[in-house]
């Protein structure tokens, strides 16, 4: 018995499968990025102005690709919101900053979207352009405050000095 034809070929199959992904392709495992510190205390400054400060928490530097989506914002909020970072009774690292009710300093970073495969010298053409960057960015700030009593920033596109006291050190990257 012979096989019927694919109607279409596995190229249109092949084209409809990259369509679907189009979003990503770019930058396959790259999306909005988190480099989450757990921290006893940490404020960021402009100008020798203190913009945002916290207690115990969460020091969270923020840096958006140029092909991130809208809903890589909620997935980045909710990640960060509940990642498990802080012990419970036993020690474990089972409670997130939500659980815990501490607080959250996020900070823009566009230079952790840099590309530093090659050379000495860091590529930023995977960031976002500057206006999406903040957006994306001011989003974030949004949706974590809907959950969240606590939540200050450092401001974008300022030189900023941030300072930290580190508990742990606990660091990790999270990305969308």
């Amino acid at each position: 018995m012979a096989s019927e034809p694919v109607p279409y070929g596995y190229s249109y199959l092949l084209d409809a499968l990259i369509k679907s992904f189009s979003w990503r392709l770019s930058g396959i495992l790259q999306g909005m990025i988190a480099l989450l510190q757990r921290v006893s205390s940490a404020a960021v400054s402009v100008g020798g102005e203190t913009v945002g400060e916290i207690g115990r928490g969460l020091l969270v530097l923020v840096a958006v690709h140029r092909d991130d989506q809208e809903q890589d914002i909620a997935r980045l909020a909710e990640r960060v919101l509940t990642f498990r970072v802080f012990p419970d009774a036993e020690g474990r690292m089972n409670r997130s900053v939500i659980d815990q009710g501490f607080e959250l300093l996020l900070v823009p970073q566009f230079t952790l979207a840099a590309d530093t495969k090659k050379g000495t010298r860091a590529s930023f053409t995977k960031a976002a352009a500057p206006d999406k960057g903040e957006a994306y960015f001011e989003r974030l700030v949004a949706a974590c405050r809907q959950r969240l009593d606590t939540v200050e920033t450092g401001r974008f596109g300022a030189n900023m000095k941030v300072r930290l006291t580190n508990d742990g050190p606990v660091t990790f990257w999270l990305e969308t």
